[in-house]
C-alpha cells in the first residue's frame, strides 16, 4: 500500500514517529515536499529504509493532486504539519481517500475563521479582528479593543510572533514589526483569555473519538508566549473536558489527531488554538511511550480507512514531564549536554539536543529559542519533576554573543 507523507522541513514527529510506524504498518512511502535536501539529510528510521522523497510545492494542492497523478497510485494522503492540512484533505477527497473535512481543516487553520464559526455556532464568542496583509496598522484605532489583547499571525503556529499587547500605541507598533517579518500575514487580534493553559490531546476516526489524556502548559512571562514545560495531565475535570469537546464537534473535529490548546479559568474552557495534528515538541513521542499504544500507528491506520478499536488498551498510571531549555540571548550555542537516555528510581529520562554546538541563531521569542527538550515519564509526578530538575540542575548551556 502507498502512503502519501506532506511535509515542508523536517521534524521529529515525522522522522521519529509517522515514518518508523509507516514501516512497521509495511506501507512504501513517498514524502512530498518542498524542501527535498533537509529531508535527504534526515537521519533514516531505523524500521524503514529511507523513504522516496519527491520534491513538490506542498503548499498548493493543485501542485500535490498533479504530482500524486503522476506517480503510483495512492491509498492514502497523510501530513502532520500545520500548513498542509487542507492541501493534504483536498488531496485525498480528490482520490477518493478518506482523510480530513478540508472545511474543518481550513476553519481551525485560520483562527479568524475559527472564531468566526465558533461564534456562529453559539459555542464561544471571542472579541477579535483581522488585519489585511499589508493594511495600515492604524486602521485598528477605529475599533473598541479590550486591552491587554493578543496579536498573531491568523495562520501562524508554534507561538511565531504571538505577542500581548497593553495599549493602542504599542498594538499598532507590534503589529508593524510583525508585518515587517512577515509582509504576506494577515494578523489577527483578539482578546487575551486569562487562566490556566492546557491542551486535550485526541484521535478518532470520524466515529469514535479517544481522549489521550492532556497537558498543563508553563509559559515564559509576557509579552510571548513560550511552551516551557509540559505537564501530563491523565484526564481533565470531566466538565472541562466536556467543554473542550463541545467545541471540537462545533468546529466539526473528529477525524485523525488533534492538538487543542485552551484556557480554563473559573471552571470555564475557552479554546485558544485548534491543531488539527498530533502534537509536537516530542510530545507525541512521550505519549506513545507513556500510554504503551502504537499511537502513530493508529494516526495512520484512520488515514487508511481502518477503525479504532474501541478500547486502546492505554495506560492510565503513567506521569510525565518535558522542559525545554531556551536560549535567552542571541549567539552561538558553545556548550550544551549530548542526547542521553537513562533510568533512574523508576522513572525513564530521555534528553535530546535540539540546537547543535557551534550554531549561532538571535533569539525568536518562539518555540524556535528550544536548545533541547528532557522528557521523563514515570508513575508518581514528584519523582519525574525531581529527575527533571535534577538533570537541568547538572547539566550547563552556554550562549557566546
Amino acid at each position: 500500500m502507498r502512503l502519501y507523507v506532506l511535509a515542508r522541513n523536517p521534524t521529529d514527529s515525522v522522522t521519529e514517529g509517522f515514518l518508523p510506524a509507516a514501516g512497521r504498518l509495511g506501507l512504501d512511502v513517498t514524502l512530498l515536499t518542498d524542501q527535498p535536501e533537509a529531508h535527504r539529510r534526515a537521519p533514516a528510521p531505523a524500521d524503514l529504509d529511507g523513504p522516496e522523497i519527491l520534491e513538490c510545492d506542498v503548499r498548493d494542492f493543485r501542485a500535490v493532486i498533479s504530482r500524486i497523478s503522476a506517480h503510483h497510485t495512492p491509498d492514502a494522503v497523510f501530513t502532520n504539519s500545520d500548513h498542509l492540512q487542507t492541501q493534504a484533505a483536498l488531496a485525498a477527497e480528490y482520490f477518493g481517500l478518506p482523510g480530513k473535512d478540508w472545511r474543518v481543516a481550513l476553519r481551525t487553520k485560520d483562527k479568524a475563521q475559527m472564531r468566526r464559526h465558533l461564534a456562529a455556532s453559539g459555542a464561544d464568542a471571542v472579541w477579535s479582528a483581522e488585519l489585511p496583509a499589508g493594511r495600515d496598522p492604524s486602521a485598528l484605532s477605529t475599533l473598541d479593543v479590550p486591552f491587554p489583547c493578543v496579536v498573531k499571525p491568523r495562520e501562524g503556529v508554534a507561538s511565531e510572533d504571538v505577542v500581548l499587547v497593553e495599549n493602542c500605541g504599542e498594538l499598532a507598533r507590534r503589529c508593524a514589526e510583525i508585518q515587517a517579518r512577515r509582509p504576506g500575514a494577515a494578523l489577527l487580534v483578539e482578546e487575551y483569555l486569562a487562566g490556566e493553559l492546557c491542551t486535550l490531546e485526541t484521535l478518532g476516526d470520524g466515529r469514535v473519538r479517544h481522549v489521550l489524556g492532556g497537558f498543563r502548559t508553563q509559559v515564559s512571562p509576557p509579552p510571548h508566549f513560550i511552551e516551557e514545560r509540559m505537564t501530563f495531565v491523565p484526564a481533565h475535570p470531566e466538565p472541562v473536558t466536556a467543554q473542550v469537546l463541545a467545541q471540537l464537534n462545533a468546529l466539526g473535529v473528529g477525524f485523525g489527531a488533534c492538538h487543542t490548546e485552551f484556557v480554563v479559568a473559573q471552571g470555564r474552557a475557552r479554546l485558544i488554538e485548534v491543531n488539527y495534528r498530533a502534537i509536537g515538541d516530542q510530545c507525541d513521542l512521550l505519549l506513545a511511550q507513556l500510554l504503551g499504544i502504537p499511537l502513530f500507528e493508529h494516526i495512520l491506520r484512520t488515514h487508511l480507512g481502518r477503525p479504532l478499536p474501541a478500547d486502546l488498551g492505554a495506560r492510565a498510571d503513567g506521569r510525565a514531564r518535558l522542559d525545554y531549555p531556551c536560549a535567552r540571548s542571541a549567539g552561538t550555542l558553545t556548550a550544551a549536554p549530548p542526547a542521553s537516555d537513562e533510568t533512574l528510581g523508576g522513572v525513564r529520562l530521555t534528553y535530546r539536543p535540539l540546537r547543535g554546538i557551534g550554531e549561532r541563531h538571535e533569539v525568536h521569542g518562539t518555540n524556535r529559542d528550544f536548545l533541547g527538550v528532557v522528557r521523563a515519564t514515570g508513575t508518581e509526578q514528584a519523582a519525574v519533576d525531581r529527575a527533571v530538575a535534577d538533570f537541568i540542575d547538572a547539566h550547563h548551556w552556554e550562549i557566546t554573543p
